[in-house]
């Protein structure tokens, strides 16, 4: 975690220092104004806008010890939406009150807030409403998951009805833990969750939670372009009705690690790509479609179904070939556990 700290007197750099021995392993930038400059802090110089700005976009938390005002202001105009903005925390100087700003669920500042609160032992002041109501957050669940918020619309939308009434939640995955305050199990309505790597909405309106569990098998002609291997996993994608939101790699023989086109797909699009020796394809179980001529060239009977189900578990696409593209798809297991 990268936190930066902001202290505006004496009293307020000896907290921020508490603070900071409490995350020894988070990277720490802290700061003070220029006349209370000591080790380990660097100065504030006017105009400070820009240096605000600078922290806002590499922190993952901003703490500042000092008064709500002045954290108000700092971060103003920088605030962009709550699932980029980073985690914003007001502590007073002597430490009595962690109150999270910015980011209470997604950013995780309110979870943090309670940490730093039990080690300075302060109160935490945490205001929103699913939390003091002690009801299910969808939007702070998902980001500790690390799920894909489908929409942030949808995600206000089941905030607010679930301080009223239990809202149900349709899953995919074997649920292994107590449904929380504010969830039932359901796969129709008017509103609910869906936690899926499918593209499918079973309510009227439905928040769809999207786990990363799909490894993308791929293989293609030497030369093949970008464009060309997007075009192919949008197909397939498409066609299967799969999200690909829920791509978690793109997988291939170690042969491909420098194909300019698949390399330049998979940074546009985030895809992380992943690369294996013919000797570890070769020794995944499973019965696959085989190929005389692709094993004389590659060394396997098999690239792309072998390359998918490399530390996954089921194959949902077999081989399918489209434009001098092969791809299959498969998924890992997963549990969900809303503790």
């Amino acid at each position: 975690m990268r936190m930066a700290l902001f202290a505006y007197s004496r009293q307020g750099c000896r907290t921020a220092r508490k603070v900071m021995s409490c995350f020894p392993e988070a990277e720490t930038k802290a700061h003070t104004m220029e006349r209370f400059e000591e080790e380990g802090f660097l100065p504030i110089r006017p105009p400070s806008k820009s240096l605000y700005k600078e922290v806002f976009a590499w922190a993952d938390a901003l703490i500042f010890v000092a008064s709500c005002g002045i954290a108000v202001r700092a971060i103003a105009h920088h605030i962009r939406d709550k699932m980029t903005d980073p985690a914003v925390i007001c502590i007073d100087e002597l430490g009595h009150f962690v109150i999270p700003l910015l980011s209470g669920h997604i950013g995780g500042a309110n979870e943090l807030a309670l940490k730093i609160a039990d080690r300075l032992e302060a109160c935490p002041v945490i205001t929103t409403a699913t939390d003091i109501n002690k009801r299910f957050s969808v939007d702070s669940w998902a980001s500790k998951k690390g799920f894909l918020i489908d929409s942030m619309q949808e995600a206000k939308a089941i905030s607010a009805a679930i301080l009223e009434k239990n809202v149900p939640v349709c899953c995919d995955f074997p649920v292994t833990s107590d449904y929380p305050n504010g969830l039932v199990p359901g796969d129709s309505g008017d509103l609910g969750i869906y936690i899926s790597w499918k593209k499918r909405a079973p309510f009227e309106r439905t928040l769809r939670l999207v786990p990363k569990l799909l490894h993308v098998g791929l293989g293609c002609r030497r030369g093949t372009t970008d464009k060309a291997i997007l075009h192919a996993v949008e197909t397939v994608f498409e066609e299967n009705k799969l999200d690909l939101q829920a791509i978690k790699c793109i997988a291939s023989i170690d042969l491909k690690s420098d194909e300019a086109g698949l390399l330049k797909c998979c940074n546009n699009k985030g895809w992380p790509p992943v690369f294996y020796s013919a000797e570890e394809l070769m020794a995944v179980p499973g019965d696959f479609a085989s190929s005389e001529f692709v094993q004389s060239i590659t060394g396997v009977d098999n690239v792309c179904e072998r390359a998918a189900m490399l530390g996954a578990d089921k194959l949902l696409v077999k081989k399918t070939a489209l434009d001098g593209v092969t791809l299959a798809v498969a998924v890992e297991q997963m549990e969900v556990c809303f503790g």
